[in-house]
């Protein structure tokens, strides 16, 4: 298997076209054609991360986090950022990165917070926009359930949690087939009525080339007319953080407590309490300070993520309890995430988790 080969199937769980604008993800470092001889999953990759993957005969490290975020003008050594990136080089050891891509999948970062907290009923904190696009294309009617099937078999006509979604329009389409075409319905020089369907098709926007492969492959006509648009639609299952709920509610210093234990963190730092009970709760791996405003609008009786700074706290205004428990703590379980999916799916090779604790914040 190549490296390319296993970034695709790292794509079903998190398609990178849903990374954020600022991220840096996809293959860092390596050869996308290189054979995968053994893989690393890590949430950081450091210098010890590397030399793990060397003893271990690994040449492709799956890192949570990218090493290199900003542009690197230099590879001189001088930085960790760039010791990592000459090792890997010079060990022949590629290096990927999922980041946001993740954070925003529905089975990704946050999901696993839910599932560790044990919270139902969930949902998205903030829905990405711009994900669903939509396809309209005329086809001759004895072909329309043929081109239709087609496209719902590579996840064309999917919105929200509806499966097979089209509209079709009965129509007659005319055309006149030049002495340059090959066409195969209709005669050179001669105007030609067809009876047609307008078909419209939604489809998430990650799957755009294999929509249209599909369409030209099943499609009757010489020339194919379609087109596609970009649909205000919010997308229930692609965006940052989540929504969830306990099955019962509990008072805030067991629900501190609780937290406390549960995401194996030494520090929990919190807004003022509110003397009220908390049941619906928001989470958002990583820095979250931006998405305050969006738990409370959520109606969230906590929201739990890190990074918070000093001011960001009396943004809680005596209506969320704000529960920062530290960025590291946050995405612990991520590669756990990723080994697990990675081992379902790869089988000629060794896929391991790496020993190597990165959190860089030690506690007095």
């Amino acid at each position: 298997m190549k490296v390319k080969e296993v970034i695709a199937i790292l794509e079903e769980l998190s398609p990178l076209h849903y990374s954020e604008g600022f991220d840096n993800t996809g293959l860092l470092v390596g050869d996308a054609n290189a054979t995968v001889t053994g893989l690393l999953v890590t949430l950081d990759t450091l210098e010890a991360v590397v030399d793990e993957a060397i003893e271990k005969g690994c040449n492709l490290i799956v890192s949570f986090h990218p090493i290199i975020f900003s542009g690197l003008k230099k590879i001189t050594g001088k930085t960790y950022v760039e010791r990592v990136v000459l090792k890997a080089i010079k060990n022949d050891i590629a290096i990927f990165s999922n980041h946001t891509a993740l954070d925003n999948a529905w089975n990704g970062v946050n999901a696993m917070i839910c599932e560790k907290l044990g919270l139902r009923n969930r949902s998205v904190l903030i829905p990405q926009s711009e994900t669903i696009k939509k396809l309209i294309t005329f086809v001759p009617k004895d072909d329309a359930a043929k081109v239709r099937n087609a496209l719902f078999a590579v996840g064309g006509g999917t919105i929200g949690n509806y499966e097979n979604c089209s509209f079709n329009i009965e129509g007659k389409g005319s055309f006149k087939p030049t002495n340059a075409a090959n066409p195969t319905i209709g005669k050179k020089g001669e105007i030609h009525f067809e009876e047609e369907i307008q078909l419209g098709i939604t489809f998430s926007k990650h799957i755009q080339n294999t929509i249209l492969k599909t369409l030209f492959e099943t499609h009757p006509y010489e020339e194919v007319a379609y087109e596609i648009t970009t649909l205000e639609n919010q997308n229930q299952h692609i965006g940052m953080g989540m929504v969830g709920e306990f099955e019962k509610p509990m008072e805030e210093k067991e629900f501190l407590t609780f937290l406390k234990k549960t995401m194996k963190t030494d520090c929990v730092r919190h807004s003022k309490l509110l003397k009220t009970t908390i049941k619906k709760v928001a989470v958002l791996g990583g820095s979250g300070s931006f998405a305050i405003d969006a738990a409370k609008n959520a109606g969230a009786d906590a929201f739990i993520s890190a990074d918070f700074k000093y001011h960001d706290f009396f943004k809680a205004e005596n209506t969320v309890l704000l529960a920062d428990i530290g960025h590291y703590e946050s995405e612990q379980y991520t590669k756990a995430l990723l080994h697990s999916f990675l081992k379902k799916k790869i089988t000629n090779f060794a896929v391991l988790l790496s020993q190597t604790n990165t959190n860089p914040i030690s506690y007095l």
